[in-house]
């Protein structure tokens, strides 16, 4: 028995992505394995539906939880308070209740330098991340009002760092970082607490970054004082899983980085 046991998360960018060695390789499932573990009901939502279903598959099999699939895909020419929405009207439809947030997903056309990126290019991270964290908190908050619940935003040490061909992803995360302090502010009379995690962890995503992008790659992604990347699901996931504890519920506005001891600043 978790303490979630019978609360409901939504989980963006969650689908299941594998390394090259066949673990799990994504973020956003190793965060939903954490939250199952804990007995959440997860709502998962990406772009491709196959990592979806595959993620629901396995969490259903391997935890007991129900999972609801709701693809989601927020981006320049949708109408994404509409998509979000349905997100969210499916998970009351199916579960009843929203107590936590976990705004994930985030695409970018990262190894790209400023000079000679475009505006699709600009827009493709703006619209999957600040607007998509923008909408989703919206949408969720009387739920979340009502349940006293948590809202995690992630960011990255892209923007806290400025890293070398990743504007428009250091613009985004910067912008979420500053949404989730106004929300502290705002939404603390209402029992929720809102906080930012800036990860690096070993995914797929990586993976594919240092083939697609190996000069950028070798600018940007260094290993962590602690010796490797961060686990997706018990150095990431379980963190995130704190952040909904009742017990953390004094931290609101805050970021966390988790990146070994090498995301260290003022």
């Amino acid at each position: 028995m978790g303490f979630l046991e019978g609360k409901t998360a939504i989980i963006t960018g969650a689908g299941f992505a594998a390394l090259k060695d066949g673990s799990a390789g994504s973020i956003g499932y190793g965060i939903a394995t954490a939250y199952a573990k804990e007995g959440a009901n997860l709502v998962i939502t990406g772009r491709n539906v196959q990592k979806l279903e595959t993620a629901k598959e396995k969490l259903e099999a391997e935890f007991g939880i129900q999972v609801l699939v709701v693809p989601a895909d927020v981006n320049a020419g949708a109408d994404n308070k509409a998509v979000v929405q349905n997100v969210v009207d499916r998970a009351i439809e199916k579960f009843g209740r929203i107590d936590v947030l976990v705004n994930n997903a985030q695409a970018s056309a990262s190894g790209v330098t400023l000079a000679d990126h475009s505006t699709d290019q600009f827009d493709l991270a703006i619209y999957s991340g600040l607007y998509a964290t923008f909408y989703y908190m919206q949408a969720c908050y009387p739920h979340l009002k009502e349940a006293k619940g948590s809202v995690i935003n992630f960011a990255s040490g892209a923007g806290l760092f400025g890293n070398y061909g990743q504007c428009a992803y250091a613009a985004a995360k910067e912008g979420i970082r500053g949404l989730t302090r106004v929300a502290a502010t705002e939404w603390g009379p209402d029992g929720i607490n809102v906080n930012v995690v800036c990860p690096l962890a070993w995914t797929a995503a990586l993976e594919n970054f240092q083939e697609a992008y190996p000069e950028a790659f070798e600018a940007n992604v260094h290993m962590p004082p602690m010796g490797h990347y961060g686990n997706v699901e018990t150095e990431i996931g379980r963190v995130v899983v704190q952040l909904a504890n009742p017990d953390f519920k004094f931290m609101s506005g805050e970021t966390l980085t988790l990146e070994g001891g090498m995301g260290l600043r003022p």
